[in-house]
């Protein structure tokens, strides 16, 4: 994550406010749609394999192959979308590249094999050499004065890279694997996609709600506002990952104590919101104080807005980072139709926020919206849970 966010931050400072600008909207752009080739099946697929690890070729082999076709229709809706966009021609090859790289992406479904067995060590191993590579293809780039459109073709390569890591230290812990255990079954796809749809809608709502402020923004605002929107908000995010790595490795062991003890069970969510609580405002509020010393330090006076964005944009993940548990209670549930409820309602309000006031506003306009999304989506959860589930009710 350190090597990660220094090499960015030089790439942002090489490119430039309105390149990094143009680069991040064709990724965010990109990332509206290929959030779609997952097919919501993460949370899914890994409560099976926990559920049935006799499955466990068949339900890899089947995601796989969902994911792959997915990942080419997304590709070409992506083609026939920019038609219709009043992009350049370089953005749109910027989009195509970038694109190119949710074919890669249907290999992460070995890291949902490595999920169920709590063996995370080996995601972060390929995620590791893979940024590491990745890192210094940049680096190089950078002192040869590549052009916009290379780093691009850096991040296609990134996905490469993180493909091959992951098919290798799958190899490596099963030994038996053979080609001939390669199939896809129409049974398991149909009772998969069955369980996931509205995690399909869901996921794709909740990237909505996270970057089509950036979309939005190029369309109406300028490339320079982007690009130090964009600035703020990869430092930002860079937290809301630490629910992410944490939930990976508890998700197992919540759908275990669910099965055997509901006491466990609410013992082992409350707790992990309770330490999550402790965590998150002290750190956003270190953050916000000192977001325009942050700012200068990494980014330089080229993105003189982006302190500003960072302070706010900071709290956006707060009640995501303390409730995040609760999205594993909808999983475990089977409240995800609720789930898709909520993130619907909030993509309506994001998009009739932003379409209000990032063009008076720009940025902070679109920072604003954000925040409000943001606490909306995590206290309607709050209350579906509250109302839909026995969960504060049981012994």
């Amino acid at each position: 994550m350190v090597v990660g966010l220094f090499v960015g931050v030089w790439v942002a400072r090489y490119l430039g406010p309105e390149q990094f600008g143009m680069l991040s909207y064709a990724q965010s752009l990109v990332l509206l749609f290929s959030t779609v080739a997952t097919l919501g099946l993460d949370s899914i697929v890994v409560r099976e394999l926990v559920r049935h690890p006799n499955k466990q070729n068949i339900l890899l082999m089947t995601t796989f192959f969902l994911r792959l076709v997915a990942a080419i229709l997304v590709i070409s809706t992506l083609f026939i979308i920019v038609t219709f966009i009043s992009n350049d021609s370089l953005t749109n090859i910027l989009v195509f590249i970038i694109a190119s790289a949710t074919i890669f992406q249907s290999f992460n479904v070995i890291d949902l094999f490595f999920q169920s067995k709590v063996l995370s060590k080996y995601t972060v191993f390929a995620n590791i050499i893979g940024l590491l590579a990745s890192s210094v293809i940049k680096v190089v780039l950078i002192l040869l004065n590549a052009p916009l459109i290379a780093f691009a073709w850096a991040i296609l390569f990134d996905s490469l890279l993180l493909a091959a890591g992951y098919f290798y230290f799958y190899l490596l812990n099963n030994s038996d694997f053979y080609i001939k255990s390669i199939r896809f079954c129409f049974a398991t796809a149909k009772s998969l996609l069955k369980d996931s749809w509205p995690l399909i809608l869901a996921g794709l709502a909740s990237i909505i709600n996270m970057r089509v402020d950036q979309v939005m923004l190029g369309n109406i605002s300028t490339y320079d506002v982007v690009g130090n929107y964009s600035a703020a908000v990869r430092i930002a995010e860079i937290w809301l990952l630490l629910p992410v790595i944490i939930g990976q490795s508890i998700f197992p062991s919540i759908i275990s104590a669910h099965n055997k003890s509901k006491t466990l069970y609410k013992q082992r969510v409350l707790r992990t919101i309770k330490y999550m609580s402790f965590f998150a405002v002290p750190f956003a509020l270190l953050i916000s104080l000192g977001a325009n010393s942050i700012i200068n330090m990494l980014y330089g006076d080229s993105y003189n807005n982006a302190g500003l964005y960072l302070a706010l944009y900071i709290w956006t993940g707060v009640p995501y980072v303390i409730l995040f548990a609760l999205s594993q209670v909808i999983i475990v549930e089977n409240l995800t139709k609720w789930n898709l409820f909520i993130t619907i309602i909030v993509v309506i309000l994001n998009i009739s926020l932003n379409l209000i006031f990032i063009p008076s506003y720009g940025g902070l306009g679109a920072i604003c919206t954000t925040l409000v999304a943001a606490y909306i989506s995590q206290i309607v959860t709050f209350v579906i849970i509250y109302k839909k589930s026995n969960f504060f009710t049981q012994k």
